[in-house]
């Protein structure tokens, strides 16, 4: 109730009589200590939330009263809160078309028809810009529901709430103490084999969230008369409409209802745990862990988010009492427009109060750009999967984000009243924002820098490996010592190899012996003892190489890396087995990796500045003399720290257990660093290089990166 007290279109309803349809019903309620009244037509499930001031005028109207005689009649009993003529004509506009009004005139039944016909048409053109979101309605489950409420009503309860804890917290537990087999599982959790269990714990699950919404609503005296599927990305799932919550009075009523779809999945992941933890392999466990999967990860994560409407919006919408989230969060970021870029004074913010209007204000920012980037994520999903109809999802997307909204600004800069006196400059404030924008996009030159992951590397290291197998038996050097070359690092033990010697030098005391006595009986065999003779000096030789081989010697001087060599005391190691490094701490440079998308700047000249900043040292840039640059492609990691398995962000193969074979292709840096007092440099220790290029406008980087997306996901 903000708007002029006169208005120039007055005339159009002054003399109407019309009233609200016998069907609506009127809900008072509280919002932020405030009256509202909710008028609910259940012919049609329509719900409109009105003032006090308003509801003062709507429940005057009548077939014995114009709408002239009962705005005076209002303006004579709250002359300071009456609506106005402009506030009047909103007001019945809006009833109007949402058939909430009664005319007392035979045109009326057409119209109503007329508004119906464009209501869906409205339904059926969002329904077609929401194609990832479509909504097919099935059945009428309110009757269902009044005869299965009974058995539910003490569970919606507080004792229902202290069974459901118990639940969740066993269930919890059991996950925990089997947390390694919980990881392992997850592994196969996309493969061709468990996919039709997904498929269908996913339904199950949500059908009970959608049940968990109707029972809950149902029992507080709502109505649901909605059920049906919604294609989640052509993914059939099951759906209901509980906007009958929209009455209750109680605002931990409607989060109740927006939270027990959440509650419900939960509560199922709780139980499908408990089978899963009790049970072998077979079709019941793995079903059990698909369940328990979607509900507590995929599904749960999902909805509480409050950005998208979906249960965390109306948890959050009823919680904060600001209903309408969403449309008034649009209204309020229209009104900043229209009042201070456009200059239309008369322009007045929808909240009451600067806290609601702040977070009107953010929602209202951060669901748009939230919705955006949700959208294109699942187009790139499907794309992944379908790449014709990821194709046709993003030209709709690009019609109804791009073309629509740009054809109803227009119309709405030509044509919309409220800019009568402002147009000129509203015009030229779109105009001016829209040549800065691209001005900025397409011309005004922008930093243009990549950064490549790497670790700090001793130019002069190498590995200690053991040349003979054994048990590592004694530690001679302790890691992080500085060792001279050949110094004794490890001593390593074979009790075979022991017994090996001995059999040898038994066998060669033998042959020694034979050889005697055919020099006094056999002369014949003395030529076969000698090749024998030289055969057995070759073993014992070789088998006293790999005695002196089991104490592991430094090949350099340096520093002695070993930081897990007290775990190796006493395991066995195979010939070659990596024990630690030699690091010669007197130099040291970053290798990098870079990812095939980068490497066509490496080989340019617009390579400008080079700069690396290793981990823990955030805001210290250490600069970097010269780098080098592996002409060919590699696939193994200089570190496993920079590959998935060791927390870096490299991919790797599945298939590699040492964690340093990559997924795809990529080129190394060598890249010299000067030495900096405040920067602590140890072999190993990650970091990242930073490459600073020729600036580019950000339109042109950015459509660089979109087509190196598309050839690299879909080779175009």
């Amino acid at each position: 109730m903000t708007g002029q007290t006169f208005h120039e279109s007055w005339y159009r309803v002054t003399d109407l009589k019309l009233q609200l349809r016998p069907t609506v019903r009127v809900y008072r309620q509280k919002f932020r200590g405030e009256t509202w009244f909710v008028l609910h037509d259940p012919f049609n499930n329509q719900f409109f939330r009105i003032r006090p001031e308003a509801h003062d005028f709507v429940a005057r109207l009548g077939p014995g009263q114009t709408v002239e005689q009962v705005w005076h009649a209002c303006l004579e009993r709250h002359p300071d809160t009456a609506p106005g003529q402009e506030d009047v004509i909103q007001l019945l506009a809006q009833l109007y078309y949402a058939n909430l009004l009664h005319f007392e005139i035979p045109a009326d039944s057409a119209k109503l028809f007329e508004r119906y016909r464009k209501r869906k048409q409205r339904e059926i053109q969002s329904r077609l810009l929401s194609i990832m979101f479509i909504r097919i309605p099935l059945f009428d489950p309110d009757n269902l529901l009044r005869k299965i409420i009974p058995f539910f009503r003490h569970l919606i309860s507080p004792i229902g709430a202290v069974l459901w804890f118990l639940v969740v917290g066993v269930a919890i537990k059991l996950v925990i103490d089997r947390f390694d087999m919980v990881a392992d599982q997850v592994q196969g959790i996309l493969s061709p084999a468990n996919l039709p269990l997904l498929y269908l714990g996913m339904v199950v699950i949500k059908t009970l969230h959608e049940f968990g919404h109707a029972v809950v609503c149902r029992r507080y005296g709502g109505e649901v008369h909605t059920m049906g599927v919604m294609l989640l990305v052509f993914t059939p799932l099951p759906y209901m409409d509980a906007t009958s919550s929209w009455a209750f009075k109680s605002r931990w009523q409607r989060a109740l209802v927006g939270g027990a779809g959440m509650s419900t999945e939960v509560f199922v992941a709780a139980m499908a745990a408990m089978i899963w933890a009790y049970t072998g392999p077979g079709t019941i466990h793995s079903l059990a862990y698909n369940m328990m999967f979607v509900a507590s990860v995929s599904t749960v994560l999902f909805n509480i988010h409050p950005l998208l409407r979906f249960d965390g919006y109306y948890i959050l919408s009823d919680l904060l009492d600001i209903p309408n989230l969403a449309t008034r969060a649009k209204a309020q970021l229209r009104h900043l427009v229209e009042h201070y870029a456009f200059g239309y004074k008369r322009s007045v913010s929808p909240s009451h109060s600067l806290k609601e209007q702040t977070w009107l204000t953010v929602f209202g920012i951060l669901s748009g750009l939230y919705r955006i980037l949700v959208f294109v994520g699942i187009i790139l999903f499907v794309a992944d999967k379908f790449l014709l109809a990821g194709i046709l999802m993003a030209l709709i997307c690009i019609f109804s984000w791009g073309v629509v909204p740009l054809f109803r600004l227009v119309k709405y800069l030509a044509s919309n009243p409220r800019l009568a006196r402002t147009r000129e400059r509203a015009i030229v404030i779109c105009s001016a924002f829209f040549i800065l924008t691209t001005a900025c996009l397409l011309v005004l030159p922008f930093p243009n820098r990549f950064k490549a992951p790497g670790i700090v590397e001793a130019v002069h290291y190498n590995k200690v490996v053991n040349d003979a197998p054994g048990y590592v038996e004694e530690i001679l050097a302790s890691s992080g010592t500085f060792v001279k070359e050949k110094a004794p690092l490890l001593q390593l033990s074979d009790q075979e190899l022991d017994l090996n010697l001995m059999s040898v030098k038994a066998q060669i005391s033998e042959t020694r012996a034979m050889q005697l006595k055919a020099l006094h009986s056999a002369t014949a065999d003395l030529e076969p003892l000698k090749k024998r003779q030289q055969a057995l000096q070759a073993r014992l030789k070789d088998l006293q190489r790999q005695k002196n081989d089991l104490i592991v010697r430094a090949r350099q001087a340096g520093i002695w890396v070993s930081p897990s060599i007290q775990e190796a005391v006493g395991s066995w190691g195979q010939r070659g087995r990596v024990l630690g490094e030699i690091v010669d701490p007197g130099h040291f440079r970053f290798s990098a990796v870079v990812s095939q998308e980068e490497a066509a700047a490496l080989f340019s000249d617009q390579i400008r500045k080079t700069e690396v900043r290793v981990s823990g040292q955030g805001g210290i840039n250490l600069k970097v003399d010269s780098y080098r640059i592996i002409p060919f492609r590699q696939e193994e990691l200089p570190s496993a720290a920079l590959g998935w398995s060791g927390g870096g962000e490299v991919p790797v193969s599945v298939d590699d257990r040492s964690g340093t074979q990559s997924a795809e292709p990529f080129f190394q840096i060598f890249a010299d660093l000067q030495s900096n007092p405040d920067v602590l440099l140890l072999h190993g220790r990650s970091g990242k290089i930073r490459f600073t290029l020729n600036p580019k406008p950000l339109l042109i980087q950015w459509g660089q990166d979109f087509r190196q997306l598309l050839q690299k996901r879909y080779r175009i």
